[in-house]
């Protein structure tokens, strides 16, 4: 397994590589591969049913989900490369957290069906109609590669009663930085940049 699949973690708001938008992924390779298994571990490890690259600071338009959380229950993981929302319909609201956001939960309002479009590892095309818990899950991992949070779809007064959180992890990120725990912003994006030209 190579060095940079060892090194990867799950990182926490305000990592810079939360906000960066992720570039398409044009090789896939068996690095890929090894990236997108220990994505699916780290994610069972937290307990989540999605995970998106950025959340591994890795600038790639990829995310994985299993909606039953389970790792022993492979024939449910789903991969999804460059995907996109050709078409949504209808509204819900429905509560959210976010393993780059621990213990956060909050309200987002996200389209109820969306025909979505997307590549798995074997290149195959997925085009599918999806609704219920899927799609929101799919609305939620597509916005983190565009550097969007759920809390940023939250209503001012439910922002708010979790801004003390926020500033707490904003706080320690910034103590990290300057204790040398934590990358610098500018190193971070320009390590991003750099593995950008790997595979997009």
């Amino acid at each position: 397994m190579s060095e940079l699949v060892n090194q990867l973690k799950i990182v926490k708001y305000p990592h810079p590589a939360l906000r960066y938008k992720s570039k398409p992924v044009k090789r896939v390779d068996r690095e890929l591969g090894q990236i997108v298994r220990k994505m699916f571990d780290l994610m069972y490890e937290a307990n989540g049913i999605g995970l998106a690259a950025n959340q591994v600071n890795l600038p790639y338009r990829l995310f994985v989900i299993n909606l039953t959380a389970d790792a022993n229950e492979k024939k449910e993981e789903l991969v999804f490369l460059n995907p996109v929302i050709l078409r949504r319909k209808g509204f819900e609201q429905g509560e959210e957290g976010c393993l780059s956001l621990p213990d956060l939960r909050g309200t987002v309002r996200r389209s109820k069906e969306i025909d979505i479009l997307a590549y798995n590892l074997q290149g195959e095309e997925i085009c599918w109609r999806v609704t219920g818990l899927l799609a929101r899950a799919f609305q939620h991992e597509l916005d983190h590669l565009d550097g969007i949070l759920f809390i940023d779809h939250l209503e001012p007064s439910e922002l708010l009663d979790l801004r003390s959180h926020v500033e707490k992890w904003e706080d320690e990120y910034l103590s990290a930085v300057s204790e040398g725990v934590e990358e610098p912003e500018e190193k971070v994006l320009s390590r991003l940049r750099e593995l950008e030209a790997l595979r997009t």
